[in-house]
């Protein structure tokens, strides 16, 4: 099990001496990874919780941490892939790629939000099938060059990408989804599954059971493929899960632990622990040297090792 990190991108902490402080404060206590993810806008009349409310570009982001680090891993989880052209993600997350010296990890969403597709453009119209092509247009501008590619959705013209991620191939391409359509697509065409933070991790084994068996019925090494969990971190008192028990990643240091420990008996490969989802740190009307010092602490206390 790897134990990664969510960088300041959200609320109060996400500050440009908070990504260079954490990125750096979270390699160093020997965290694998560093992660990001996107929110364009909130709706004016909809009433979204506080993690949304004001929220980093995840590709600038990762870029800014990737200049004050030099071995942790830096991944997105995740970009939507109708709110922007493949070529372009392409050309972003290669030159992140290149500047980290091949650390990025690139999250693919569909997105669900109508007001996020209409301010980009970007069509809700059979999302599943689009993104299973972008991802193939994805490793296609990654590959071997002059690339091109003909499919039903996205089109390129024969030419040269450069430079080509320092990954062989490119980074590894994560996917995300809640249905079972679309955890099936990622043991088909992804390198590994990213959780959302609404979903039910006392479930989470049946998701991954179905993946791997997508994964063997495509003819691919069910083993291979990742499966990472965005841990929504509730630290202190226990949170009920609704169903009459505790919620999962809620409570003491020890039970979080423990939590972390079963989710790998599940399957789960990486849990990073993302304090962006902490009302007392990633709310934007919290005080920042507050919502600052306790992402420190609990940093500290849940790095990989600690006891």
């Amino acid at each position: 099990m790897r134990i990664g990190f969510g960088l300041p991108v959200s609320g109060a902490w996400a500050t440009p001496t908070n990504v260079a402080l954490f990125g750096t404060r979270a390699e160093q206590a020997g965290y694998a990874s560093l992660w990001t993810f996107q929110r364009l806008m909130v709706p004016s009349g909809m009433t979204m919780d506080p993690v949304y409310q004001s929220v980093l570009d995840p590709i600038a982001a990762l870029s800014f941490a990737a200049a004050v680090t030099s071995r942790i891993r830096l991944g997105v989880a995740v970009i939507n892939a109708p709110f922007v052209a493949p070529a372009y993600l392409a050309k972003q997350a290669a030159t992140v790629d290149v500047l980290s010296g091949g650390r990025l990890e690139l999250g693919l969403g569909l997105g669900w939000m109508p007001e996020e597709f209409t301010v980009t453009g970007g069509s809700m119209s059979r999302r599943g099938a689009r993104t299973a092509e972008y991802v193939r247009v994805l490793r296609a501008l990654w590959g071997p060059q002059p690339s091109e590619f003909s499919g039903e959705f996205y089109s390129v013209p024969r030419g040269s990408v450069l430079p080509a991620p320092v990954q062989p191939g490119g980074p590894p391409v994560l996917l995300g989804g809640l249905a079972d359509v679309a955890l099936r697509r990622v043991g088909r065409v992804a390198d590994g599954w990213v959780t959302s933070s609404r979903q039910d991790l006392s479930r989470i084994g049946a998701c991954v059971a179905l993946i791997r068996e997508s994964a063997a019925q495509a003819g691919r090494d069910p083993e291979v493929i990742r499966i990472i969990c965005r841990g929504a971190v509730r630290s202190g008192e226990p949170a009920a899960d609704g169903k009459g028990g505790r919620l999962l990643l809620s409570g003491s240091y020890a039970q979080i632990r423990d939590d972390v420990a079963w989710l790998a008996s599940q399957g789960v490969t990486e849990v990073f622990y993302d304090l962006n989802w902490d009302p007392l740190v990633g709310a934007p009307e919290i005080d920042p040297a507050a919502a600052t010092a306790r992402a420190a602490h609990l940093l500290d206390a849940l790095a990989p090792g600690e006891a």
